[in-house]
């Protein structure tokens, strides 16, 4: 019998010392001893490697690591016994064809057969998992299609069409629009007729506000200018509220608003018109594309192509400040309802916010967040902005935070010049596809306005107003269909809050 020496049994046995401990740390997940030990050893070979990475970092990664492998085992162990059940299930699909025909049937046959009762079983299986889905999605429309939007009036006369509109902030309470056809027109709210009209610009007139205690008006022209005019109207005499309720239940056909807007047209062109203005601002060398009132209303801010800003004195008509910056043509500029703050839209992709709070300083924060035209950029009551753009995006910002927004909504089409309730805090957008959306400030959908050839807009929408005053009447509209509507919108604090 053959003797083995010292050497060779030592190797032997070193041999199996390395195969023993391999195959331990192949079954690391085990125990939790045997994990202990494979990380041990695995933390030795690492310490022996040239890396730069902390230890304890190392040693998560190895713990990270390990773990995915131990899923992904557990995934492959999942895997191999479906493909053992499918294995089976085609074998009792075949057996049981052959029962069936009662003979042998050919290798094409069986396949034949395995493959048209598989189908069927696929067949089934998706009848049954749309039913489910279907209820699921009604159950959940029922729970929160609950908004309520209807049309109460449309105010039409204007010859072309209406980019921008808005609604006095004193009594009487009228409406305010801006049509490219080189007027401005003032409406009653309840009747909807027409009951000034302003002609003095000789270009488009691109956007309209109100003065924030006085019967004045602020409007922005293609002709280079944006004027201050005085209005003074008297309201007519509203109607019962049976004619009102019969008037918004009258759905007329297209052709029939089409047949009409002649009249209307002659209508508004026969009321009171104000040719000359009070106070002529022209320092710009482009359109000026929009104006607003700074809070007290003894300054206002104009927006233009020229690529500048201008802040004016109402009193002296002085240009005291040109806020420049912006690479492109401006689209838009909006102030704080309560705060000595600016901010202006661009085609650069941009808005800015300027501070003119400390006399002294007048800061500027530049947003970049989207990658299209910023068509409007609005303040709300509290400390946000909101952004609308031709990227098909609005974006929610923090003033206090100004890096990223807090709430990004996804559209299908270009946004144009958006509006947000002070009460209710919801965004309207207006867009190029002729819809309305209203979402939450969260980035949640409420509601899309209701649009047919029986009503709503018939081309792109321009602009939204909120009027928080009226419960009624409380959202407007205005369009290249050369008309403005007035919605009632009724979306319960539940369906907010979701």
């Amino acid at each position: 019998m053959p003797v083995e020496s010292g050497s060779s049994a030592a190797a032997r046995h070193t041999k199996q010392k390395r195969k023993s401990h391999s195959l331990s740390i192949r079954r690391s997940n085990s125990t939790e001893q045997d994990q202990r030990a494979g990380t041990g050893m695995q933390r030795d070979m690492l310490d022996g490697q040239d890396s730069k990475l902390p230890l304890s970092m190392r040693s998560t990664l190895l713990d990270l690591f390990g773990q995915i492998e131990r899923e992904f085992e557990s995934l492959y162990i999942e895997n191999l016994e479906l493909r053992r059940e499918i294995d089976t299930l085609n074998e009792r699909l075949v057996s049981d064809g052959q029962t069936i025909e009662g003979g042998e049937l050919s290798k094409g046959a069986l396949k034949a057969k395995a493959s048209h009762s598989t189908s069927q079983l696929s067949q089934k299986l998706k009848t049954t998992y749309k039913a489910s889905t279907s209820k699921i999605v009604s159950s959940f429309k029922a729970t929160t299609s609950r908004a309520v939007c209807q049309i109460l009036k449309e105010y039409v006369g204007h010859r072309d069409g209406i980019w921008d509109l808005a609604i006095t902030r004193n009594s009487p309470v009228v409406l305010g629009t801006a049509s490219a056809d080189h007027s401005a027109a003032l409406w009653s709210i309840e009747t909807g007729k027409c009951l000034l009209r302003y002609a003095g610009h000789v270009g488009s007139v691109n956007s309209i506000k109100f003065h924030p205690t006085e019967q004045m008006a602020l409007t922005a022209s293609g002709d280079q200018t944006a004027h201050i005019w005085r209005y003074m109207v008297q309201l007519p005499v509203i109607p019962p509220v049976a004619d009102i309720s019969a008037q918004c239940d009258d759905e007329l056909d297209l052709s029939d608003k089409e047949e009409g807007d002649g009249d209307a047209e002659a209508q508004c062109s026969e009321v009171p018109t104000i040719r000359v203005a009070t106070t002529t601002l022209k320092s710009h060398q482009g359109v000026v594309i929009a104006a607003d009132w700074l809070v007290g209303g003894k300054q206002v801010v104009t927006a233009s192509w020229d690529r500048a800003a201008n802040l004016y004195e109402v009193e002296t008509s002085e240009l005291v400040h040109t806020l420049t910056g912006h690479d492109q043509e401006l689209t838009h500029c909006c102030t704080h309802p309560s705060q000595r703050l600016v901010v202006t839209s661009s085609r650069d992709t941009t808005f800015r916010l300027w501070d003119f709070r400390d006399p002294s300083i007048h800061s500027v924060n530049v947003f970049q967040g989207h990658t299209d035209t910023v068509t409007s950029a609005v303040f709300t009551v509290g400390d946000n902005v909101v952004s609308g753009s031709d990227d098909r995006t609005v974006k929610v910002w923090d003033l206090k935070n100004m890096r990223s927004p807090i709430a990004t909504i996804r559209t299908d089409s270009a946004v144009n010049r958006i509006s947000v309730s002070a009460n209710q805090r919801i965004i309207a957008l207006p867009h190029d596809n002729r819809q309305v959306r209203l979402f939450d400030m969260t980035g949640v959908r409420l509601a899309r306005l209701p649009r047919s050839n029986r009503q709503g807009h018939r081309r792109m929408v321009c602009c939204s107003v909120w009027n928080d005053e009226n419960a009624s009447c409380n959202l407007f509209t205005c369009g290249f269909d050369r008309q403005a509507i007035g919605w009632n919108i009724n979306i319960p604090v539940l369906l907010q809050e979701k």
